[in-house]
């Protein structure tokens, strides 16, 4: 694939260097936005390391597939939207021959049994946790997440159902914190900046009017005034991010650890990983149940088993003991040594389960998945269904003008890319598709 003929340059390693902030870049070639947004990463003053991993392409201020490590700051753009957003693989007792048999009868079992694209359950789900979260995150959770956990979203989240060298199924799941995390990411990026433009806002002075009309209130009933102006924070601090939407926001705005604010959004987003990884499990049950009802089985599931399960999130901020400092990786598989990790290729060839080599230059990450080289409104333009079709032959998916925007040919050659990062991981299993689930497949 000549990734020029779809606008990506040589890497300009002469305006990163002008940083002053060390760097390592896995991608051979980069397309200009990721260059510009990656340097913007590296002028940081709070950032001491960067990394660009062979997937890397254009995203919401810092490049998909990229890394960076910052000192007593988080940084919710630099996470991105999509909290915990990642993968998991489990290895089944089916076989790749009874699987395929009756594959349109799972396909079609999964597509009525798993919500997908903008789709929810009808009804709240039960989901039992002891993890802290924020009141702001609590209110998301009960008006918006749990109706949510269980459901696999749009876009590039998908369903695959796979075989290994063993010809044992595997299900793999990618999928991330679904609305509940773009709340609270964006409520934590609008906060973010308002901190460096507090003039903008306007929550503290209905807060502040609120208060002067509720004095008698505070006099006659303390507690319930307390209350009472908690509620009337949230609601209005909800209604402000909706206003105020990250996707307007201009820079790059971080948050200091010390502060109450940093500290809130450290507890959400581990929060929002937990949920996250739920909703992943939970879809692997569902289309577990599938598979045993429609090939007549009682397999079990055992999600204890390391060996057969694998859950790695691309989206996230942790703090690094060693370093004494964050890594925010935003598309980027944490790949220490001997950490197993899930990267997927696209609908047509698959994913690859992999070991990590602890590579430090690439602050212990890899790629999360083969990269865009097409824009979706660009793929829609330039792929027919005639195409999409023939390369997807033989394999039972959500092939149908919904999806021609996550067609193979969108997509950077995920061999070329696994390729670029041997010093990243080792192949373990390359699953093959059998099944791939998208989004809402078209009425039949």
């Amino acid at each position: 694939m000549d990734l020029r003929s779809y606008g990506f340059l040589e890497i300009d390693h002469e305006t990163f260097k002008a940083t002053g902030t060390p760097y390592k870049v896995y991608a051979e070639l980069l397309d200009e936005t990721s260059q510009a947004q990656f340097a913007d990463v590296l002028e940081q003053p709070y950032v001491t390391y960067g990394a660009l991993m062979p997937d890397a392409h254009a995203g919401y201020t810092m490049p998909i597939g990229g890394v960076c490590a910052t000192k007593d700051v988080v940084v919710p753009q630099f996470v991105g939207f999509d909290i915990g957003c990642g993968m998991c693989a489990y290895k089944t007792d089916f076989s790749k021959e009874e699987v395929t048999v009756y594959a349109q009868a799972i396909y079609d079992g999964i597509v009525s049994t798993v919500p997908l694209g903008f789709a929810t359950h009808k009804d709240h789900q039960s989901f039992k946790y002891d993890l802290p979260l924020t009141d702001f995150a609590k209110k998301v959770l009960e008006s918006t997440g749990l109706k949510q956990l269980g459901t696999l979203g749009g876009g590039n989240h998908f369903i695959e159902i796979g075989y290994g060298l063993d010809d044992k199924v595997w299900i793999v799941i990618h999928s991330g914190s679904r609305g509940f995390g773009h709340k609270i990411a964006s409520h934590y990026m609008v906060q973010a900046y308002l901190q460096v433009h507090p003039s903008e806002g306007v929550l503290e002075k209905v807060v502040a009017d609120w208060e002067a009309r509720n004095v008698k209130f505070k006099e006659a009933n303390p507690q319930g005034y307390a209350k009472a102006l908690q509620k009337f924070t949230l609601k209005q601090t909800m209604e402000m991010n909706k206003r105020m939407k990250p996707d307007n926001i201009k820079g790059i705005y971080g948050l200091h650890t010390d502060t109450l604010l940093g500290q809130e959004y450290v507890k959400d987003q581990h929060f929002a990983l937990y949920f996250a990884l739920e909703n992943r499990k939970r879809m692997i049950e569902a289309i577990h149940a599938v598979m045993n009802k429609t090939l007549g089985k009682q397999n079990k599931i055992v999600f204890e088993d390391e060996m057969r399960f694998i859950n790695r999130n691309h989206n996230h901020a942790e703090f690094d003991t060693d370093r004494g400092e964050w890594i925010h990786r935003k598309g980027a598989t944490h790949a220490k040594e001997g950490m197993m990790g899930v990267i997927p290729g696209n609908m047509r060839d698959g994913s690859f389960v992999v070991k990590g080599k602890g590579n430090e230059e690439s602050l212990f990450s890899s790629s999360h998945g083969a990269g865009r080289v097409m824009s979706r409104v660009k793929a829609k333009k330039s792929v027919s269904m005639e195409q999409f079709e023939r390369c997807m032959e033989g394999i039972t998916g959500t092939v149908d003008v919904n999806t021609l925007d996550e067609s193979p040919f969108a997509y950077k050659d995920i061999f070329e890319v696994m390729r670029l990062q041997e010093d990243l991981v080792e192949v373990v299993e390359h699953i093959r598709p059998i099944i791939n689930v998208k989004d809402k497949p078209k009425q039949r």
